[in-house]
């Protein structure tokens, strides 16, 4: 069943930037880890398990969509720590560890909050040089 909400979740997607859904994807990330990191607080395991899955599910897509060709060194930088975060979340999930959560949640909010100040100056410096649209390197395929 379709609600208002679902449609208005839809058009926010569908009407994105790539950069838009970039941090979108981070904040869905950063989300899912704190419920994730609640549930296991609560004893929820099955809960737990749930939440680490959409956050995996999420970092995994973002690790999917770099671009070595044109990210080079910063992509491989990347994708080292998506797969700190993954191994994070395969600990946290096994062990039921709030500070392999803890971990994961630290280097995305760190990774949100840098893409989100890049976004911001390449913007600015775009509309000062009238520069063509261009992507951002690293994640160019979001």
């Amino acid at each position: 069943m379709v609600t208002a909400f679902n449609q208005y979740q839809n058009t926010q997607v569908t009407t994105a930037t790539p950069e838009k859904i970039l941090l979108m994807l981070y904040d869905g990330a950063i989300n899912f880890t704190r419920i994730a990191r609640e549930r296991l607080e609560q004893g929820d395991v099955a809960g737990k398990a749930k939440f680490i899955g959409k956050g995996l599910a999420i970092v995994t897509e973002l690790m999917n969509t770099l671009n070595h060709d044109v990210g080079g060194e910063i992509s491989q930088r990347l994708e080292q720590l998506y797969v700190y975060i993954i191994d994070e979340y395969t600990a946290a999930n096994v062990n039921n560890s709030v500070k392999s959560l803890d971990n994961a949640l630290r280097i995305l909010t760190i990774l949100r909050d840098t893409w989100a100040e890049a976004i911001d100056i390449w913007r600015k410096e775009r509309l000062a040089g009238g520069a063509p649209e261009q992507r951002l390197p690293a994640q160019a395929a979001v």
